[in-house]
């Protein structure tokens, strides 16, 4: 349906690459956006859908979690199962679980249009308990490795189903807020890692523990879905009207259900049922948006912020700083800037925010190469380096963080939306992978002050690409961004 835009009005045309003519792309194309709105309508009540949200973002503090799950008590679990100093052996533990979730993140498209997102989130939660009680009770590396890589799957399938989940149940005002509680989630997640890691130092085995302690929130996300209202969008694209316009009245409430499915018939030109083909993501019609969102997960990833949450015990143990106090301290960095976001989404915007995110993670990124170099005295090196990744995971959480999950599902057609997400979101567990595994390795061989600048170039570059690429979206409804990137008969 996205295949015969008209040449004004298309953000991402095949053009010829010039820069002006895409930079008049992206204006165009928000005024467009600006103008589309032909009914005012009142804002429909948050309170209906935010318990729906809530339980989704179970997914994304299991994220969280099992990001940091490994952090603190690392070096005890190398101890235990024997690799103690082996580095890539450390690192296949952290990063085996983002391989995993690849492959559960590049289903995740196929699942949630198959069986709805519901069950979706279902299935999500049976590896994650699996994969983690596995971890939990090993005794050796094998048996580590195989039980992160299950809930891997389980982690690359929930937080792609949750973006679309959100995005497909809020109410547009409060979309960029509750698009944003994905990101808290994540942060709670990784706090709670950190703070039940704290006793690992004195308690022998503890770290078992913490692995075992996540299948909990993994179960309730299984059976509070039972409760929780279906997406009216999946319902619809299956042809059940009637069922997508009664979660509608769950979510919006009566009066807003009758225009919500006005809007997404006139979205509805008879081949949302049609098979998506991997191809068609890649050459086809859509190749261009994919790309974009393809460009800014993989921008997100290589601007280093996973290292900072896998290694950052490493990295401030050798800066002499308390491994469990800089973590707790990179937690609540993360959660405030995630709270910051939470206001400022549908007030100031995304491109706004994602703009000046990573402009700050560069900067954040330059205080710290400049940390690392020698030519400081040590006490000036320490508060470099350790306020430096503070402002980094800071700003990273105001924009960077929380944007282009939401971003990408609001402007992605109903058509292609769930497996367009899977493969970006796929694309970002690749690099999340690739830096997990290779970060200490290259600590190792280029020192930090050479790999943070690394870092500082890719936050630029996304400077640059989000300026050039990135269309507002604020305020609007999922049918009303997608009818104003429809041909205007």
């Amino acid at each position: 349906m996205w295949g015969h835009y008209r040449e004004n009005s298309f953000m991402y045309k095949r053009t010829p690459s010039k820069d002006n003519s895409n930079m008049e792309d992206v204006e165009a194309n928000s005024d467009l956006l600006d103008n589309c709105m032909g009914k005012e309508t009142s804002n429909p009540s948050w309170k209906r859908s935010l318990p729906h949200v809530l339980v989704a973002t179970i997914s994304s503090f299991l994220f969280g979690y099992h990001l940091g799950v490994v952090n603190e008590p690392l070096e005890s679990i190398s101890l235990d199962l024997g690799f103690h100093g082996n580095t890539l052996a450390e690192g296949l533990v952290v990063s085996i679980c983002l391989g995993g979730a690849f492959f559960g993140c590049l289903l995740s498209g196929w699942i949630a249009d198959g069986v709805g997102r519901r069950r979706a989130f279902q299935l999500s939660a049976l590896p994650m308990i699996v994969g983690a009680s596995m971890s939990a009770a090993t005794n050796n590396l094998f048996g580590m490795l195989v039980g992160r890589l299950i809930v891997g799957t389980g982690l690359g399938l929930g937080p792609a189903v949750a973006a679309l989940y959100v995005t497909e149940v809020s109410p547009a005002f409060v979309r960029g807020t509750y698009g944003a509680f994905i990101q808290i989630a994540t942060c709670f997640g990784i706090l709670g890692s950190l703070f039940i890691g704290i006793p690992v130092k004195e308690i022998s085995g503890w770290w078992r523990v913490c692995f075992g302690l996540s299948t909990i929130p993994a179960a309730i996300l299984a059976l509070a879905m039972v409760f929780c209202a279906e997406s009216p969008h999946w319902l619809y694209k299956q042809g059940r009207t009637a069922e997508a316009e009664v979660e509608f009245e769950r979510l919006l409430g009566v009066s807003e259900a009758k225009f919500a499915i006005s809007q997404l018939s006139k979205v509805d030109r008879g081949d949302d049922t049609d098979t998506v083909k991997f191809s068609e993501l890649l050459h086809g019609h859509h190749s261009k948006v994919v790309f974009i969102g393809s460009t800014l997960f993989a921008l997100q990833q290589l601007s280093g912020i996973n290292a900072v949450f896998y290694f950052s015990s490493t990295v401030f143990k050798s800066a002499g700083v308390p491994s469990d106090v800089a973590n707790v301290c990179i937690g609540f960095a993360n959660l405030t800037g995630s709270i910051i976001s939470t206001v400022l989404m549908d007030k100031l915007g995304r491109k706004v925010l994602l703009f000046w995110s990573f402009f700050g993670m560069a900067i954040s990124m330059i205080i710290q190469a400049t940390g690392a170099s020698s030519l400081l005295l040590n006490t000036g090196a320490l508060y470099l380096s350790v306020g430096g990744m503070l402002m980094f995971v800071f700003t990273f959480a105001l924009g960077a963080g929380p944007v282009p999950g939401l971003l990408l599902t609001e402007i992605f057609p109903s058509r292609i939306r769930a497996k367009a997400m899977a493969f970006c979101m796929s694309v970002h567990w690749v690099c999340n992978f690739l830096v997990g595994l290779l970060f200490l390795r290259l600590l190792e061989k280029l020192g930090p002050q050479l790999l943070y600048s690394m870092f500082a170039t890719f936050c630029m570059m996304a400077v640059i690409f989000v300026k050039r690429n990135v269309v507002e979206t604020k305020g609007k409804s999922l049918q009303e961004i997608e009818i104003a990137l429809l041909p205007q008969d």
